[in-house]
C-alpha cells in the first residue's frame, strides 16, 4: 500500500517561463500545487490488477471510477468530446460498412474501386510498420493490410470472429486456451504459418525492447494475462511465457486468471503474426533482418496486401497478395498519400485523387447530409453535392473514442490545469467548433462503457466541479489568484495540437481567448502527429491534444494509461506506456 501524500506537493517545474528568469536554472523547486490525487489513482489501478477475477467486478468498478475522479480532480486530462466517425467516398468505391471500433480494422481486400486498379487514400504521419510498435490509427490502418491476427473485428464491428484461427477450446477453469490455426496459410515469402510463429510473435510483443504494448500479453486487466516469470527488476524472464506449441498448428496458452476478453484482446494489431525469427530482438534468435529494416523497409505477414514501398512522411504503397488465403483483393494496390494539412487534403480529395476521405469542419455543412440510421446506430446515406459537383456516400458511426486536452503535470501546475477546465463550455465547443461532429465528454470513459451504466454516468456529469456547459472565468480567476497568477503576472503555456485536427487548433485558440486576462497566457502550436508523440515521450509538452479509441470494449483497456507510474515519460516508450502526464512525480514511492 502506498502512503497518501495529502495536500499540495512541491515539484521542480521545467519549462515554465512565468516562473523562471533567464538567469535561473532550467529547473527550480517551487511550492505550486501539482497533484493531490496521484496516489489515489495508483492505489485504484493496483486494486484492479490485484482483483482480476469475475467475482471482483464490484471492486474493479469502484476503482475505475476512483481513477476517473483522480484524473478529474487533479485535472491531468480534460475530456473534450467523444468521437463520431464520419466517412465520405465516391460512388465508384464500394467499402464495407465500418463499425464502432473504427476504420483501422478495415481490410481492403473487400473494397472495390470501379474503373481503377489502385485504392487511393490519405494518411497521417507515422514512423513504423512493426506491429509491436504501433500505437496510432495511421500505422494500424496499414499494418492490418499486411498482417493478420488470430481473431478480428470485421470492419470494426464489435463482433469478434476467427481470422487465422480454425477453432479454439478453453479448459474448465477458463485459464488454458488451446488455439488451432487454419491449415495452408502462407506468409508473403511463401513459408507456411505455424504455431511456432504464433509463440514467437507473442514473445516479441512481451519481451522485445521495441514493444510498446508488452502489457497486452502479461496484464490480466489490460491484456491477456499469460502466466510468466519476472526478473528482480520486474521484467519478463526470456521464454518464460506459458505458451506451449502442441503441434505444427496448435498452440496453448495458460493465463494467470480466467479472462473472458481473450478473443477480443487478440484482435489488436500488436498480436499480428510474423515469421519465427525474422527479427533478433528476443533471446534465442539472431534475426533474418535488422530491426531498422523491419520497421520501415519490409514486411512479411499473411495479410491481403504485401509491402511495396514506404517513405515516412510522404507515402505508403502496398500491392495485392495474390496467394491470400481469404478473399483476394480486387484492386491491385493501395496507395496512401501522407498529408496532414487539412486544406491540402481536402483539395486532394476534391480533385478525386483520394477515393475515401474526411472533410475538414471548415468545409462541412450538416444540411448536405441525407441519411438514415441503421440498427447499429450508424447513419448511412449521401452527402453533397460538393463544389466539384459530386455527391458522395456518407457514413457516421458513434465510436468508442475520447478526444482530450491533457497536461504534463510537472510542467503545468494544478491551478492552471483547473482554470482551463473552468473556462471550457463543452456544449459550445461541440456545437460551434465541431458542428456537432462529436458528443460532449466529461469523462475519459464513454457513456456507453461507463462502469455503473448510463444513469451512473449522468450522476457523474451532475457532479462535474468545473461547471457543466458553462464558462466560469470567475472560477478560473480565483484558482489562479490563489496560486499567484494574475493578468499582470500570468503563467505562460504552450498548447500543442496535431495538424490533422484543425478543430483542436480552434479549441485551443478559443481557450486562449477565454483565458486572456485571468492569469494564463496560452500560445498554440501545431505539429505533425508523430512529432507530438515523440515530444510527449520526451516529457517535452505542456498542454496537448490527443485521442483514444478503444480497440476492444473494456474499461481497463484505456485506464492502464492513467496508472501514475505508467505515465513516467523518462521510461517511455518501452518501460512506460501510459499517457504523457508524468503523474508519477508526486508519488511517495516512484519505483
Amino acid at each position: 500500500m502506498l502512503a497518501l501524500l495529502g495536500g499540495s506537493a512541491s515539484v521542480g517545474l521545467a519549462g515554465c517561463s512565468a516562473l523562471l528568469s533567464e538567469d535561473e536554472e532550467e529547473e527550480e523547486e517551487t511550492d505550486f500545487e501539482t497533484t493531490e490525487h496521484a496516489e489515489k489513482a495508483q492505489d485504484a489501478w493496483e486494486r484492479i490488477v490485484d482483483n482480476p477475477g469475475p467475482d471482483a467486478e464490484d471492486t474493479r468498478t469502484e476503482a475505475y471510477i476512483e481513477i476517473e475522479e483522480a484524473a478529474r480532480d487533479d485535472m491531468v486530462m480534460l475530456p473534450m468530446y467523444h468521437s463520431k466517425g464520419e466517412f465520405f467516398w465516391y460512388d465508384n468505391v464500394d467499402l464495407p460498412r465500418v463499425g464502432a471500433l473504427g476504420r483501422h480494422h478495415v481490410k481492403h481486400n473487400r473494397t472495390e474501386v470501379e474503373g481503377d486498379s489502385e485504392l487511393n487514400l490519405i494518411s497521417a504521419s507515422f514512423d513504423e510498420l512493426d506491429p509491436i510498435m504501433s500505437t496510432d490509427t495511421a500505422s494500424g490502418e496499414v499494418i492490418v493490410q499486411l498482417y493478420d491476427t488470430l481473431t478480428n473485428y470485421p470492419a470494426g464491428v464489435a463482433e469478434v470472429e476467427n481470422q487465422l484461427l480454425e477453432s479454439f477450446e478453453t479448459s474448465d477453469d477458463g485459464q488454458t486456451w488451446t488455439f488451432t490455426l487454419k491449415d495452408g496459410i502462407q506468409f508473403h515469402d511463401g513459408t507456411d504459418l505455424t504455431a511456432d510463429d504464433v509463440k514467437y510473435s507473442f514473445r516479441r510483443l512481451a519481451e522485445s525492447e521495441f514493444s510498446e504494448r508488452s502489457n497486452f500479453v502479461t496484464s490480466s486487466t489490460s491484456g491477456l494475462g499469460i502466466d510468466h516469470e519476472t526478473t528482480d527488476d520486474g521484467g519478463i524472464v526470456p521464454d518464460s511465457l506459458a505458451i506451449d506449441v502442441v503441434d505444427e498448428l496448435t498452440v496453448e496458452i495458460t493465463l494467470q486468471e480466467p479472462n473472458p476478453a481473450v478473443l477480443d484482446v487478440l484482435t489488436h494489431t500488436g498480436f499480428s503474426i510474423v515469421p519465427e525469427g525474422i527479427v533478433g530482438d528476443v533471446e534465442g534468435y539472431d534475426g533474418e533482418v535488422s530491426h531498422d529494416e523491419f520497421r520501415t523497409e519490409m514486411a512479411n505477414g499473411t495479410g491481403p496486401f504485401e509491402y511495396d514501398e514506404f517513405s515516412p512522411g510522404e507515402s505508403v504503397r502496398l500491392v495485392r497478395n495474390d496467394d491470400f488465403y481469404g478473399t483476394v483483393a480486387s484492386v491491385e494496390s493501395i496507395h496512401w498519400e501522407i498529408n496532414e494539412d487539412p486544406e491540402s487534403k481536402f483539395t486532394y480529395a476534391m480533385e478525386k485523387n483520394a477515393d475515401f476521405f474526411e472533410i475538414p469542419t471548415s468545409y462541412y455543412d450538416a444540411d448536405l447530409i441525407d441519411a438514415e440510421t441503421d440498427d447499429n446506430g450508424r447513419e448511412f446515406g449521401t452527402y453533397g453535392e460538393f463544389e466539384n459537383g459530386e455527391t458522395t456516400n456518407y457514413l457516421a458511426v458513434p465510436e468508442l473514442g475520447t478526444y482530450y486536452f491533457a497536461f504534463n503535470v510537472t510542467n503545468v501546475p494544478a491551478p492552471v490545469r483547473k482554470a482551463v477546465a473552468y473556462v471550457t463550455n463543452h456544449e459550445e465547443f461541440v456545437n460551434d467548433i465541431l458542428q456537432n461532429r462529436g458528443f460532449e465528454a466529461f469523462s475519459f470513459t464513454p457513456p456507453a462503457m461507463w462502469p455503473t451504466g448510463r444513469d451512473g454516468y449522468q450522476d457523474w456529469v451532475d457532479e462535474w466541479p468545473y461547471g457543466v456547459n458553462e464558462m466560469d472565468r470567475d472560477g478560473a480567476t480565483e484558482v489562479l489568484e490563489e496560486a499567484g497568477f494574475t493578468e499582470d503576472d500570468p503563467f505562460e503555456m504552450e498548447a500543442t495540437v496535431y495538424k490533422t485536427s484543425p478543430a483542436f487548433q480552434d479549441m485551443a485558440d478559443e481557450l486562449a481567448r477565454r483565458l486572456s486576462g485571468v492569469g494564463i497566457e496560452l500560445d498554440t502550436t501545431t505539429t505533425e502527429f508523430s512529432t507530438l508523440q515523440d515530444r510527449g515521450e520526451d516529457g517535452d509538452l505542456e498542454m496537448y491534444s490527443l485521442g483514444w479509441i478503444w480497440s476492444w470494449p473494456d474499461v481497463a483497456y484505456g485506464h492502464f494509461g492513467f496508472e501514475p507510474k505508467n505515465t513516467d515519460t523518462s521510461k517511455m516508450p518501452n518501460e512506460a506506456t501510459g499517457y504523457y502526464l508524468d503523474w508519477q512525480a508526486n508519488l511517495e514511492d516512484e519505483s
